[in-house]
Order: C-alpha cells, then structure tokens, then sequence
C-alpha cells in the first residue's frame, strides 16, 4: 500500500504541477489505534509555481481526492495556507507535522516548519479544539448502550489531548500512545486502553461496545478541568514575518 500512496502522490504532482512538501498518514493508523477496515487518511503541504502566487482572482488552495473506493482519502493545503494555519494554531496541522508515517517529505521543509510550530502553538487555541470534539462526542456516547468503538476513542483521545495540554507546555504528540503514557492517569486505566487499542485491531468499525464507565468518567473529567481551566492558558508567541521567510523560501526553491 505504501508504495501505490507514493505512486499516487507523484502522478498527483505531474497532473497539478505541485510540488509536495509533505505527506504523511494521519487519522486512527497515525495515532496508533486503526481497525482491521481503516482507510487510509494522506495529508499534504504542498507549494505552487510562483506564477500561481502572482494571480488577482482567488485559486483553490486545497485539493481533495479519493482513491481505490475511497480506501485512500488524500487531502492537501497548498503552503500559503498552511503557514497561515499554524499562525491560528491550527490542531490537526500541528498534529500532522509529527506523523511517524511519511510517503514524501523535503526533510529540510519540516525540520523549519516544526521549529516554527514551536512559537506558533496557543495552547489556549489548541484546548478549544479538542474541547469542542471530545463534547460532541462524549454526549454521543451517552445517549447510547452500545457505541462504536471508533467513536469512543476519538472521545478519549481528544479528552486526554486537553489533559496534557493543561499539564504540558508542549504540543500534544500525535500517537496517541505517547499521550496516555505520560499522563498521571492510573495504571489499571492506562492498562485498559492498552488492552481496548489490541482489540480494536481485530474487529472493523462497525463492531458496536459497550460499559468502560472508569474511562469514559476519566473523560469527563478532563472536560471539566479543561472548561475550569482553559482561559488561564497562553496564547501563542510566534511572529508572522518569520511564517512570510519560509514561505518565500520554499516558492524559490521549486520554481523552476
């Protein structure tokens, strides 16, 4: 599969004239916890020829394509866009940078952009997001006996994401692993997502479940500590003219 991903993506550059930055998986196989049917979720930065840049109408600054009945869901934004993205502190852009699962990379690009993410992440932008997910699910999981076991870990996930956020001055990792680890969580818990993340590996995700009533209180939990807390967090420190080098840099470098 890796190998058609890669295939796909340079055939995608060729028929867009782009060039791409990086491409990584994201989603459930990135965060370590995919089931026997998840597809597979390729995002993209990618950048134009200069000429692209220099337009006075509005060209589309993203792309979105779906492959092999949609088992292979690409979605890409254009550099511009990107770097606008992490001056908001956007979350699934911050999580993106650290995929451990890349098919292209320029590995001098990512190396500055993650430096740059650095100065850029708002801890009490970042909180707003998670909070915002693990809310409207979590009040999807308790309208329900049985749930789907996808759903309950996106609500984990991003709950235990606002936890580490109010503990950690860092940007939360995205596998999920390296989150629930190195939180003060106790360790029949820690051992219980362990045991729900192997046996999720086995079933598809229309497997419905049911009970984990410790850790879905373990989430609200971090939802209430996440509301009490969340407008005493910091803003980000990063400055815009840093985000405009890196832009101009990377125009330059491929646009030839």
């Amino acid at each position: 599969m890796t190998n058609k991903i890669k295939y796909y993506l340079k055939k995608l550059e060729k028929e867009k004239n782009i060039k791409i930055l990086w491409a990584c998986e994201t989603g459930s196989r990135a965060w370590g916890f995919p089931s026997t049917d998840s597809d597979y979720d390729i995002r993209l930065i990618y950048v134009h020829k200069s000429n692209w840049y220099l337009s006075l109408n509005n060209p589309k600054d993203s792309l979105e394509l779906m492959l092999d009945n949609n088992e292979i869901d690409i979605t890409g934004w254009e550099l511009k866009k990107s770097l606008l993205l992490l001056n908001k502190s956007n979350a699934p852009l911050l999580e993106r940078i650290q995929s451990p699962m890349v098919y292209l990379a320029d590995y001098e690009f990512i190396k500055e952009f993650r430096t740059l993410s650095l100065h850029h992440y708002s801890r009490i932008t970042t909180i707003h997001h998670y909070l915002s997910i693990t809310k409207k699910f979590l009040e999807d999981l308790e309208s329900k006996e049985f749930y789907k076991l996808k759903a309950f870990f996106y609500t984990l996930r991003s709950a235990l994401v606002c936890k580490w956020i109010l503990e950690k001055e860092t940007a939360p990792p995205i596998v999920f692993s390296d989150i629930y680890l190195h939180l003060k969580i106790k360790k029949e818990l820690q051992s219980r997502i362990n045991e729900l993340i192997t046996f999720k590996a086995t079933v598809d995700e229309s497997y419905l479940h049911q009970g984990e009533d410790e850790l879905i209180n373990l989430i609200k939990q971090c939802v209430n500590d996440a509301e009490l807390n969340r407008e005493s967090l910091p803003a980000a420190s990063g400055k815009l003219n840093d985000l405009n080098n890196i832009f101009r840099k990377y125009i330059t470098k491929y646009d030839h």
